[in-house]
């Protein structure tokens, strides 16, 4: 997650002195520290990071070539578009999008457990909050 070979910035709030968000060596947003539950929230750059490092399909919901626009635009993904993902994901973990290329598509919030989104056909499987193109 953290590249040996880079080095990073910790921003803290000016009031409490919390982490609030770590930044790349040229200020670049890399991850953020989310106060209510004490978890990082990724943002593409992270999540390119652990696709990088991760093999096919870990931290990933895949979705077909055919819709990748729609999400590259910040769209959320429905069960029903669900082509494969890693069953250990659950309902509120941090997740990459990906299309069936393993190409980063976006980072987002998933909104039902791996199985489930592989099980069911309807609803939303991950609140997207951000796309490549979203930008």
């Amino acid at each position: 997650m953290f590249p040996e070979d880079k080095h990073f910035l910790i921003q803290r709030s000016l009031n409490t002195k919390k982490i609030r968000n770590v930044l790349t060596s040229g200020g670049e947003l890399y991850l953020v520290l989310r106060a209510q539950d004490v978890l990082f929230s990724l943002t593409l750059l992270s999540g390119s990071v652990i696709k990088g490092c991760s093999k096919f399909p870990e931290y990933r919901v895949v979705i077909p070539k055919n819709l990748e626009e729609f999400i590259k635009n910040g769209r959320n993904v429905f069960s029903k578009h669900v082509i494969a993902v890693d069953n250990r994901i659950r309902a509120g973990d941090e997740v990459i999008v990906v299309n069936e290329n393993d190409e980063l598509i976006a980072i987002g919030k998933a909104k039902l457990s791996g199985e489930e989104m592989m099980e069911y056909r309807r609803g939303m499987a991950v609140h997207v909050k951000r796309g490549v193109l979203d930008e």
